[in-house]
Parts: structure tokens; sequence; C-alpha cells
């Protein structure tokens, strides 16, 4: 029942309709020269932010070591390196640390799986900031009543049947969106080269195609996190790619939920002393403040009598 999308990497071409998809389907903007906080969407300084759920980031690699060439070197024209193209958005983590973060339930995750977001019951503690091993919530900076933002992976679509917006124009289907058991048997099919699975997929043709990739054995997002709901398959090193390579492979809510077990439970049991320790407290002033007033009282009228006299 839970959906997913297997990405690969070696067929994207950078052509950013992916991208566009996702402007337009969530009606964000383009910021590439924003005043404060730019943020570009496409090239070797593409990065995620508040009106960016979705990127496209060019790396340089060099053809003869397979290591990432420096955004700052010139760009060589003797063939010597070669580019690869990242798509980046929300990975949608199986066991998302975002939700099981936030208090406030503005992050909650769906029977099909994507993680949505209610900005309405969002109180901008950032807790999910923190909590997301993939630095993937973004703040709005710049706005008077910010909020977070980040890719929900098309949530209404997926509920109706469709795929994300950014996986339905992919002219070169570098993304499949389906059941994600699925996905992650033919990754597994590829990176073996497991012929008679593949068979059920594609053709001769296309699975030879696939296997002179040589695509590295390692399927990105199957463990990390405790594992994603997109999953990457890639020619190139995913650290060379610029993907997070020390995430743990437990999902980050297994750390916290003891503590944050015992935190309720704690602040429901001081809640409670403090509550009663209020009440005792207030009770207690108002006799010894009743007691005052008829002792001024006494006093008082004491002091009238001899007056008298």
């Amino acid at each position: 029942m839970t959906k997913g999308v297997l990405v690969d990497l070696t067929k994207c071409i950078g052509c950013n309709s992916c991208v566009v998809a996702c402007k337009m389907y969530n009606n964000n903007k383009w910021i590439d020269d924003r005043t404060l906080y730019p943020a570009p969407t496409s090239g070797e300084g593409a990065k995620l932010a508040d009106e960016n759920w979705t990127v496209v980031r060019k790396c340089r690699i060099s053809k003869a070591t397979g290591e990432r060439i420096d955004r700052e070197a010139p760009i060589r024209t003797d063939g010597s390196e070669i580019w690869r193209y990242v798509k980046e958005q929300c990975l949608h983590c199986k066991e998302p640390a975002c939700v099981s973060s936030c208090f406030a339930t503005a992050f909650v995750q769906t029977e099909l799986g994507p993680i949505t977001y209610y900005p309405n019951l969002c109180v901008g503690c950032r807790y999910c900031m923190l909590a997301c091993p993939f630095s993937i919530p973004k703040f709005e900076w710049d706005h008077p009543l910010p909020m977070l933002t980040k890719c929900s992976m098309c949530s209404a679509r997926v509920e109706n049947g469709d795929a994300p917006a950014c996986v339905a124009v992919c002219p070169t289907d570098v993304m499949k969106y389906g059941e994600y058991d699925d996905l992650l048997q033919e990754a597994k099919a590829i990176l073996a080269r497991n012929r008679e699975y593949l068979r059920q997929i594609y053709s001769e043709e296309e699975i030879d195609t696939l296997f002179a990739r040589n695509y590295v054995q390692h399927i990105y997002g199957e463990e990390e996190a405790g594992g994603t709901l997109w999953i990457y398959i890639s020619d190139t090193p995913f650290e060379e790619l610029g993907f997070k390579m020390n995430v743990p492979t437990k999902a980050i809510p297994a750390y916290t939920k003891g503590y944050t077990l015992k935190g309720l439970i704690t602040g429901v049991v001081w809640g409670g002393i403090l509550t009663c320790l209020y009440f005792v407290i207030g009770a207690a002033s108002r006799h010894a403040a009743v007691k005052a007033e008829k002792t001024q009282t006494a006093h008082g009228q004491s002091g009238d009598e001899e007056g008298k006299a």
C-alpha cells in the first residue's frame, strides 16, 4: 500500500522540468535572485529553500578518478569530466523524525506514506529542522509570520492515484512512481544484474542498457534513517554527489521515543505536583489573609473602645 519513487540518476539530463512542475503545482515563487537568502534551483549551487521544494544540482565528476571536481575549478572541455545531476527533495522517511518531533502535530504521515504539513497548526518551534537527518524542512526567514515548508510528495495527487507532479513530467523517466516494495525489489535486481526478474519489467534491450551503466552497489534510502520512500541508484558514488553519508541506519524516532515518553510522564507528574502546590499555597495565603484581616479588625475595635473610655 505504501507508495514510493525510484530515482535513477544516470538518466537525468538536468532539464529542470521537475522543478517547474513543483513550482507550478505548489504555487511557489522563483527565488534564484532574491535579495535576501537567494537560492538557485539548478546548477552547482542549487539548494532547497522555503520556496524551493525540489532542485536539480549539477555535479562535475572526474572521469579518471570518479571524484567530484571543485565547483570553483574551470570547466574542462577535454572530455576528462562528466556531469551528473541530482534531483533533491524531501526523502519521506518511513519513520519520519519531523512527525515524531512535532508536538503540535503540524507534520502528519498519510496512510500511503507522504508526509504532509499543516501550517495552521505550526507554532514555529523548528524542532523538525533539528530532528531531520537530511536537513529538509526550511524556515521562511524573510516572512513576517514565518512557517516551515517542504515537499509533501504531492500528497493530494497520491491520494487520487496520480504520481507526484515532478515524476509525471520527467521526459527521461528518471523517476519511477509505484508501490514501494516493488520499486525496492527492482532496484535490487538492477544492482544484482538479475535478468530473470527484470524481464517482468523491461525488454532485453532495455536490460542490456541498464547493465551497461555500472551502478554502484548502494541503494540510497534503503537503510538511511531506517529507510525512505524515495530511493536512489547511481553509477557515481553517492558521497561524490553530495549525499549525506553520516545518516544512521536506525530510524531517528527510535532514539528518542523512550525519552519522549519519559518527558511526557515527567511533565504530567510535575504538572500535577505544581497544580497541587498552587492550590495548597493559595489556600494557605487566603487563610493567612483572612486571619490578618480578622486580627486587624479586632485591634481596630479594641482601639475604638479604648478611645471611648
